[in-house]
């Protein structure tokens, strides 16, 4: 594998306090040296001037709908979406079928995702059939290779069963990944409970619903010493309880945000479009700022885009009958540089360490970091980049609702374990 010398660019690496001028040296899959600019070193050269040159970023909320759904997207389309939008590593959620609820299905994955473009690792589930009522062999999803446990989209409702699975996972270091939601609550709701629902007659799902649910995994994961991990977080109320609950002695506890819930809100639903419909959905510009506020002090630890593809024709219906989710992974830097960088409510390493760091450390993955014996996995993003998001994608499916936004910001080159997977401007051709 050759030497490959990004030259001229801005390092940003939170993990070892670096936001300036540097060369970064590639060899062998992984990271060699960080040089001062234009030291001399042998290898191909590629000018980054004017770019950030960033660790990888890492997205650890993707549905991948492999296997079971290869008809909305598959590990590699979806690792090809991937690349394409700077990400050079997924966690895939286990809402497949049959779900990741044996070691044998984890294995047949890591099968398939073998020859993916990006780093491809998947959750294995809390329950068999992510049904709610026994316990996965956690240790053999383990020895498999999972990174954590979820039941994802369907929450544990029987307290004890998640207590005990929060009491077999922590010896094995990995955290329940949850989708908070009190399901009576939510029932039969399909946007934000609150003013625009009731005007629009749409029945809706109240914040409360996941802000209880928040709560009461909180306690559990505090009683029991075991690391939770909150998904997509999108309430006010939520952060609060996460804000409150982090401060607690006994468990860990982390959680993400999704790049839509900084960009949209539930005055969004008034035009009736399906892909602005999600779970849990849009809530109020209150909200919003909330959510911003807690990337800014910490509170929330990372950005994942839940990327859910769906096929046209299952979104093409009436708002109430067409599935919840959106595809995110090509948008999600553009959608948080314009949201989060561009109004200055973070800054470009506080983005990195969203997007790169934190999720690694969550999860306990390689990269997230551009140190030296490192994985050479790299995102160079062009901050200045204008760009119009467009109809198709490398993802199979295209219910984005930022189709024909225009966005500030963009991922124009992306290296896996030394690699090119994606190259806007053949700039390393």
């Amino acid at each position: 594998m050759e030497t490959l010398i990004l030259r001229g660019g801005r390092v940003l690496d939170p993990t070892q306090g670096l936001d300036g001028p540097a060369d970064l040296v590639l060899a062998d899959g992984a990271v060699a040296e960080i040089l001062s600019p234009g030291r001399a070193a042998a290898g191909r050269q590629v000018d980054v001037t004017g770019l950030l040159v960033c660790p990888g970023f890492i997205d650890i909320h993707v549905h991948l709908r492999d296997p079971g759904f290869e008809y909305k997207e598959t590990i590699e389309s979806g690792a090809l979406a991937a690349v394409a939008g700077g990400i050079t590593s997924v966690v895939a959620m286990p809402n497949t079928d049959p779900p990741p609820d044996n070691a044998e299905a984890v294995r047949g994955f890591y099968d398939r995702a073998r020859r993916a473009a990006c780093r491809v690792t998947t959750l294995g589930t809390i329950t068999v059939g992510r049904k709610g009522e026994t316990l996965s062999e956690m240790g053999d999803l383990v020895e498999a290779g999972v990174v954590g446990f979820s039941d994802d989209g369907s929450p544990v409702r029987n307290s004890r069963v998640l207590l005990n699975a929060m009491e077999y996972a922590r010896p094995f270091g990995k955290p329940i990944v949850s989708h908070c939601e009190d399901a009576d609550l939510a029932a039969g709701g399909h946007m934000n409970e609150g003013v625009v629902s009731a005007e629009l007659g749409i029945r809706g799902i109240p914040a409360i619903a996941e802000s209880l649910d928040v709560e009461r995994n909180i306690a559990l994961a505090h009683y029991a010493g075991a690391h939770l991990h909150v998904c997509h977080v999108s309430a006010a109320a939520s952060v609060e309880v996460i804000r409150r609950g982090r401060v607690l002695p006994g468990g860990r506890i982390t959680c993400e945000t999704a790049p839509h819930y900084l960009a949209l809100a539930d005055e969004a639903v008034r035009s009736f479009d399906t892909h602005v419909k999600m779970n849990p959905p849009l809530r109020t510009k209150a909200d919003q700022d909330a959510l911003k506020e807690a990337l800014r002090d910490g509170t929330i630890d990372a950005i994942a885009t839940d990327h859910a593809p769906h096929a046209p024709e299952e979104k093409a219906v009436e708002f109430d009958q067409a599935p919840f989710g959106i595809i995110g992974l090509e948008t999600s830097i553009g959608v948080v540089w314009t949201e989060l960088v561009a109004p200055s409510v973070l800054t470009p390493i506080q983005v990195v360490e969203k997007m790169s760091a934190n999720p690694a450390r969550i999860h306990g993955l390689p990269g997230g970091t551009l140190a030296p014996g490192s994985p050479a996995d790299v995102t160079v993003i062009d901050p200045a980049r204008r760009w119009i998001v467009p109809e198709r994608f490398r993802s199979k499916s295209r219910n984005s609702p930022f189709v024909g936004r225009g966005l500030v910001g963009k991922a124009v080159l992306t290296i896996v374990a030394g690699e090119v997977r994606y190259d806007e401007d053949g700039r390393a051709g």
